[in-house]
């Protein structure tokens, strides 16, 4: 079920065109932000991928089922089941289980708000901003605050939970003979839906009074197959045994993070069974890849600063809404070749700085194709040979 409402408002030129002044210090800041995060990155790549470049070359393969002393404070490269021998219980349910991680996940049914909005320009620079709500219902992990939606009105909350999420962690997890370390236990993944009719699970589990369990979920409410305002419905996941595979710092029965020459931290967990080799790689894949999502990200955050930085200029031709859309094309495309021109600038600079062998090298080579195409068009010129002198007239 779902309702909506429909918001017309307006704004006039000597508003928009006050706003757009402001605009100009918000777009000269997303710049400067943008700018220091690109050179940032460049750096926290460099760094990461020496000292993963460093650890691979470090690393040695052991057996975790033995402590072997003579690679105390080496970074060693282990795989094996992570288990553990506790027992997590959720209290307030009940509900018992021998895993490594147990979490409650709650879920309430409520009123949710979106928003939709459409703006048109108007002759002599004005718009008209058409915003329409729609209001559905739907399950979600959190209360929504029905007070701050634009049409409160039959559109109602509940402002309380009785019951809240909740999880737990093994404080002892075991690899062979060794206990892995908090930071280590964090990385582990594979979350999954607990059977409430489970062996154990159905022993120990309470069911509040008013609730119902309905398969493997609880149920706050008068019906599960039509809920209403304020229904709960609860269930349990957790994380079993697994095998997984480490790249840490063997210190005495734990491990610490291995230290990089530049000061990274390298320490590393993947689930399943991986060599140290395949654990590195996807360590390089995934800082390659957050490169690449940082370096789109300083490129948006410097393309909103460009536009903000004429926005200005976009209106005061929006006084006439043709010429507006016009102009506002053309910033835009103005906008982007300037973002993508500094955008690699900082990027390249910072290679330099930051990989100078590398850096200088790609620069030389840019140059060297520079003059080799001025040549390349120097040779293929025609050549122009000097005129001959015309011939003597004949004798008379």
């Amino acid at each position: 079920m779902s309702d909506s409402y429909t918001e017309v408002t307006s704004r006039s030129w000597g508003s928009r065109l006050r706003g757009s002044i402001k605009g100009i210090l918000v777009g000269l800041l997303l710049v400067v932000i943008a700018v220091a995060l690109l050179w940032w990155n460049e750096g926290r790549a460099v760094k990461r991928a020496r000292a993963l470049e460093e650890g691979a070359g470090q690393v040695v393969s052991a057996s975790a089922n033995e402590r072997n002393t003579a690679l105390e404070g080496k970074l060693v490269h282990m795989t094996g089941l992570a288990s553990t021998d506790e027992t997590l219980r959720d209290t307030q349910f009940g509900l018992a289980r021998q895993s490594l991680k147990l979490r409650r996940v709650v879920q309430i049914y409520q009123w949710r708000e979106k928003s939709h909005s459409e703006t048109k320009e108007k002759l002599g620079g004005g718009t008209e901003t058409k915003t329409t709500y729609t209001y559905e219902k739907a399950w979600e992990t959190s209360l929504q605050d029905s007070s701050r939606f634009k049409r409160p009105e039959g559109h109602r909350n509940p402002d309380r939970m009785p019951y809240r999420a909740w999880s737990s962690v093994a404080g002892t997890v075991t690899l062979g003979v060794f206990r892995l370390s908090a930071a280590l236990v964090d990385e582990i993944g594979g979350y999954h839906q607990v059977s409430l009719s489970a062996p154990g699970v159905a022993d120990s589990l309470r069911i509040p009074a008013g609730m119902r369990q309905q398969a493997d979920e609880l149920y706050l409410g008068a019906d599960p197959l039509s809920p209403r305002i304020g229904d709960m419905r609860i269930h349990f996941e957790a994380v079993d045994p697994q095998n997984v595979s480490i790249v840490s710092v063997q210190k005495g029965d734990s491990f610490v993070p291995y230290v990089a020459a530049n000061g990274n931290q390298v320490e590393l967990l993947e689930s399943g069974i991986q060599t140290a080799d395949q654990m590195f790689q996807a360590a390089q894949d995934r800082n390659t890849m957050l490169t690449w999502g940082l370096r789109l990200l300083g490129y948006i955050l410097m393309f909103i600063g460009f536009r903000m930085l004429f926005g200005t200029i976009r209106i005061l031709a929006a006084v006439i809404p043709a010429l507006g859309r016009l102009v506002g094309g053309a910033i835009g495309l103005v906008a982007g070749i300037l973002a993508a021109v500094v955008s690699l600038v900082v990027v390249a600079i910072a290679w330099v700085f930051y990989r100078p062998l590398l850096g200088i090298g790609l620069l030389a080579a840019a140059v060297a194709l520079l003059f080799g195409l001025k040549k390349v068009k120097r040779e293929d010129a025609p050549v122009m040979s000097p005129a001959s002198p015309p011939p003597p007239p004949p004798p008379r």
